[in-house]
């Protein structure tokens, strides 16, 4: 059974979670609204939350320590992709920015936030996920869509959206938990965006150009540079000479 706390307006289906967490609950619950306040991207970006669309926190426990944790942001855009085939039953139009963003025609449609920490209860971790189902905000740093805008009729409604994200991420969740992180990297790189081709790698002090090898173990990021294999495991990822898609 999947359980859903739904709210009409919050500040941040995040923050909720977190608040949660520092009273000592760890979960499993999805938290849901209707619109936020004060939605919220990676690298403390607001999240632009119009209602129509999906906002979404999984509060839940783990046992993994951070690094294990962070895997799960690979597990969450599968299910993203899983959920999105559902609804556009096409497959092939959609793909995963690395390290936390789903695209529809190139297009940014979701995006996905994961915080953790540690309670007198034990190790929890939010993973907050934002999707576009009715509007498509307008942002200068990527070109968005949403899945009425894609498909050219309404979407889904956000309730239904989640019940079918929820049960997408725990079937992906137990992959990773039984058959560990290598079958979700696998199934991620099948979807990779740019695999095989150049990207642009944005660090806070120095910009690496190089073509997206791989995923190695531990979910980072390998490119092939001028100056050898670079490994990179945390940045904004940008794609030279045609859509850009950041972060959420």
């Amino acid at each position: 059974m999947i359980r859903v706390e739904h709210f009409g307006t919050i500040d941040s289906t995040s923050l909720e979670a977190a608040r949660r967490a520092s009273a000592g609950e760890r979960g499993p619950v999805w938290i849901r609204a209707d619109a936020q306040t004060a939605g919220r991207g990676r690298s403390g970006r607001e999240w632009t939350s119009t209602p129509g669309n999906l906002f979404a926190t999984l509060l839940m426990p783990v046992e993994d320590d951070p690094r294990g944790a962070a895997l799960r942001s690979f597990v969450a855009c599968l299910a993203v992709a899983d959920m999105l085939d559902s609804l556009t039953d096409m497959p092939e139009r959609t793909t995963l920015k690395w390290p936390n963003d789903a695209l529809l025609d190139g297009c940014k449609v979701a995006g996905v936030l994961l915080e953790s920490g540690i309670n007198g209860a034990g190790r929890w971790l939010s993973v907050g996920i934002g999707i576009n189902l009715a509007h498509a905000p307008e942002t200068a740093r990527w070109a968005t869509t949403s899945i009425a805008a894609a498909m050219g009729r309404p979407a889904s409604t956000p309730e239904a959206a989640l019940a079918i994200l929820a049960t997408a991420f725990a079937a992906r969740e137990r992959d990773f938990a039984t058959k560990g992180f290598d079958v979700i990297r696998t199934a991620w790189l099948a979807r990779a965006a740019r695999l095989g081709q150049s990207v642009e790698a944005r660090l806070p002090r120095e910009t690496v150009t190089g073509i997206f090898e791989t995923l190695d173990a531990n979910g980072a990021m390998l490119l092939q540079t001028a100056t050898g294999l670079r490994r990179i495991s945390a940045a904004d990822v940008y794609f030279p000479g045609g859509t850009d898609a950041a972060g959420h």
